[in-house]
């Protein structure tokens, strides 16, 4: 059987989380935060498969990064662009063999790049899945062209409906407005927006900081993460929901808590206007 009969591997690697999964399924069959666990004075390198049991201790990537005190956390791409190559080879060496369980060589492969991607980025993802993985095949496109495809299949639209429309993309690094036309991105006409979900994060943990919070200092970033995830919305009269929190903090002010990895001490922290 060879790779037209297979179903196409689709990674869609974001700044904050990393979905992927088969090619006509309905949802992603993994997601999984973009981050890598690394020890001290280990550098990531070129890798075809596993070289040894032991090599890959050196390493983890998505969630298993969090709590554990033996490795750093990296995230490969800041702001919607890869800043280390060698942490995102590694990455996808995850992805596909212990994720998605493939041999690459079996099936093609869909990647997901920003808008107004450098062409040298693009070149650098096709030398990795070609001479790495030597996958199949390969076709890279851009996020808001394939969310617009989703749009026609997701919704009842007109039979000569196409790949037009304008699409805000607003994720972990970086928020877009991207216009398409006919499947094509207008690219003079792109506006971003250096501001997403992960200031909105570091916000939260300066909030708390400057509250006096006794948080892990390790896992003060994870943390305001959570709360951002569990606890924030959006707010119409914002004075409203400051009294709301100011007249009756016991009904209002929520608190979270946990054990810090590294010392085993318990923690707590209350969760009010952030």
């Amino acid at each position: 059987m060879d790779a037209t009969q297979r179903p196409a591997v689709v990674i869609d690697c974001g700044t904050g989380y990393t979905k992927m999964g088969f090619a006509g399924n309905v949802e992603p069959s993994h997601i999984i935060p973009t981050a890598i666990g690394v020890k001290d004075g280990v550098h990531a390198g070129p890798v075809a498969r596993k070289a040894s049991p032991l090599d890959d201790l050196d390493f983890l990537t998505g969630a298993d990064v969090f709590g554990n005190p033996a490795y750093n956390v990296k995230y490969p791409i800041q702001h919607g662009q890869v800043e280390n190559w060698d942490h995102m080879e590694r990455f996808y060496q995850h992805c596909i063999f212990d994720h998605m369980r493939c041999d690459p060589e079996d099936h093609y492969f869909l990647l997901t790049e920003p808008p107004l991607n450098a062409p040298e980025n693009r070149e650098y993802t096709a030398e990795i899945m070609f001479e790495t993985f030597n996958c199949a095949g390969l076709y890279i496109a851009v996020q808001a062209v394939l969310a617009l495809a989703a749009s026609l299949t997701s919704k009842k639209r007109a039979a000569d409906s196409t790949l037009t429309g304008t699409v805000i993309d607003s994720g972990d690094g970086v928020t877009h407005v991207i216009p398409v036309a006919e499947g094509f991105v207008i690219g003079s006409s792109i506006k971003s927006i250096p501001i997403a979900g992960k200031d909105l994060t570091l916000f939260i943990q300066q909030l708390m900081r400057e509250r006096g919070e006794q948080l892990p200092p390790e896992e003060s970033l994870d943390i305001a993460r959570r709360v951002k995830e569990q606890y924030s919305y959006t707010a119409s009269d914002i004075v409203r929901e400051f009294s709301k929190y100011d007249n009756e903090p016991g009904k209002y002010v929520k608190e979270v808590s946990g054990v810090a990895a590294r010392t085993s001490q318990p923690w707590r922290a209350d969760v009010a206007y952030e």
